[in-house]
């Protein structure tokens, strides 16, 4: 009966497959015990981060695959070249021309590369007891959890840091008058901030260059918002807090005037506060998202 349990298990997309059985791999319990309780007002000069990028071949994390990991730390607000994971993974499946033609990997490269179930323990254990930063790194973090859930019996608990949103918050504190957040020309892709904001250029789409360019944006964020009174984690939590608090004041307002020509004005102003733009895949659009906050995951 064990056996027909497994297969039909595996029929399912990784998403989808009910969590094992057996206690997650001892990395992965380490990882939580670090994290149990975050001291929310420990100076970010005393914190270690890891700067992460992944490569796909695809979007879906239900379907498709990481083909690289890479990874940065960074310790006393500088950047450690000399603590950095890099590595190729072979996917089970054909790799998409499509993908191929983003990040340049192509089949023969990933022809010798180890499974992912013998990448990830070793990144997992890069990442024990830092904060985890990335640009747009919910996409990542899915991928990445996908797979620890289905090679290591549970998924990651390290806080995640998002510099597409810090930077979103950062345009906000610009903003000079109402349309300016109406402006088409903005991008929040990597590659643009970096050249916006004038910082070192790495290979894009190559995922260590992409986490170095990552650490790079983070560390430029960090000294510019707030004018530079970004000293500890719950001030970072604190400029995306005020940021929203802002909006749905505004937004409140609008609503209470409105509050006699419609009996479904409460219901409006949930999804007007908790709605919101996804900035997964499209780093591309206007500049009001709706800022639920830089932690993306615990």
């Amino acid at each position: 009966m064990s056996g027909l349990f497994d297969a039909l298990r595996g029929l399912l997309p990784p998403g989808l497959r009910p969590l094992s059985r057996t206690p997650p791999h001892p990395l992965l319990a380490a990882g939580r015990e670090a994290f149990r309780h975050v001291d929310h007002d420990r100076p970010l000069a005393e914190c270690r981060f890891t700067v992460l990028d992944t490569e796909l071949t695809g979007l879906d994390p239900d379907r498709d695959e990481i083909v690289s990991i890479g990874a940065v730390r960074l310790e006393g607000l500088s950047i450690r070249p000399d603590q950095t994971f890099s590595r190729l993974v072979k996917p089970r499946r054909a790799m998409p021309k499509t993908s191929t033609l983003i990040h340049r990997i192509t089949p023969s490269q990933v022809q010798d590369a180890a499974d992912l179930a013998e990448v990830l323990p070793g990144f997992v254990e890069f990442l024990n007891g830092t904060l985890v930063v990335g640009h747009n790194v919910g996409l990542d973090m899915s991928f990445l959890n996908n797979a620890c859930r289905e090679c290591l019996g549970g998924s990651l608990r390290n806080p995640c840091l998002d510099t597409m949103r810090m930077a979103q918050i950062h345009r906000a504190e610009q903003w000079e008058n109402y349309y300016d957040r109406y402006d088409l020309k903005v991008s929040y892709g990597l590659a643009d901030l970096a050249a916006e904001f004038g910082l070192p250029r790495f290979p894009a789409h190559n995922a260590l260059g992409d986490a170095m360019q990552t650490a790079y944006l983070f560390l430029y964020l960090v000294r510019k918002l707030k004018d530079g009174g970004i000293e500890t984690l719950r001030d970072l939590f604190e400029a995306a807090r005020s940021r929203r608090q802002r909006r749905r004041s505004r937004a409140f307002a609008r609503l209470t005037c409105r509050r006699k020509a419609s009996r479904n004005v409460s219901a409006l102003f949930v999804d007007a506060t908790r709605g919101g733009m996804r900035a997964r895949g499209a780093a591309r659009a206007g500049a009001d998202f709706d800022m639920a906050g830089l932690w993306s995951y615990f």
